[in-house]
């Protein structure tokens, strides 16, 4: 048996415990052909990156699980029928971290972005006093010299 990681994405129409019991139908094909579940997580309703079939959100849920290729053909068929997942990605991997996964953290324990170096703008940044009269200065020239001109 190998170990496979796998992500669905369920329609946003679906409630969560929709989500959750489709997600025990899953696991269920995969324990009655012999296999077994390692690690599950719901990580909740999220925003897509684009449309799948008209839908802007996504419930997602993440499996860590031992089986064989033919219980593996059969989720996938399983999953493929059914009309609530809008996608799904099935990989094989090495081994099963037990740790909570990076989309499990929450955003307190996640590294911290710091600032962007490529801001061009240096004003935003600058807490001196703006000066607005040499602006409106450089107006009445402008409207000066154009009267001037006419």
């Amino acid at each position: 048996m190998r170990l496979y990681e796998s992500v669905f994405i369920a329609r946003q129409d679906v409630s969560s415990t929709q989500v959750e019991a489709m997600a025990d139908e899953f696991a269920g094909i995969i324990t009655s052909a012999g296999g077994s579940i390692k690690k599950r997580e719901y990580w909740g309703l999220r925003t897509l990156a684009y449309r799948i079939k008209k839908n802007r959100k996504g419930h997602y849920v993440m499996f860590n699980m031992e089986t064989d290729s033919e219980a593996l053909k059969e989720y996938e068929r399983i999953m493929g029928l059914n009309e609530d997942v809008l996608r799904f990605m099935n990989i094989r991997i090495e081994e099963v971290d037990e740790a909570p996964s990076i989309m499990m953290q929450a955003k307190s324990e996640r590294p911290s972005r710091g600032p962007r170096d490529d801001d061009r703008r240096d004003d935003r940044r600058d807490d001196r006093p703006r000066n607005d009269d040499n602006a409106s200065a450089s107006v009445d020239s402008v409207a000066s010299t154009e009267k001037e001109e006419a």
